[in-house]
């Protein structure tokens, strides 16, 4: 082989290998949930809001969970 072939090989493998490099890092750049809130968008939660109780014992749906698992409370 002479050097001219063996330097346009190079090249090629050269940019072969960034291109798919940067197609991989936008690929990955790019992927986001599809219910996912962009960051300027999203509200911060509220003191009051933290401070919730959240899960409520006596609520009808964690009543029907315990009854069909047969979980003792």
């Amino acid at each position: 082989m002479n050097e001219k072939t063996t330097a346009a090989r190079r090249g090629f493998l050269r940019a072969l290998g960034l291109g798919s490099a940067a197609a991989a890092g936008a690929g990955t750049a790019v992927a986001q949930r599809a219910d996912s809130v962009p960051p300027r968008m999203a509200e911060k939660e509220k003191a009051a809001q933290r401070a919730a109780a959240r899960y409520q014992a006596n609520a009808a749906d964690v009543q029907a969970f315990y009854r069909t698992n047969r979980y003792e409370q």
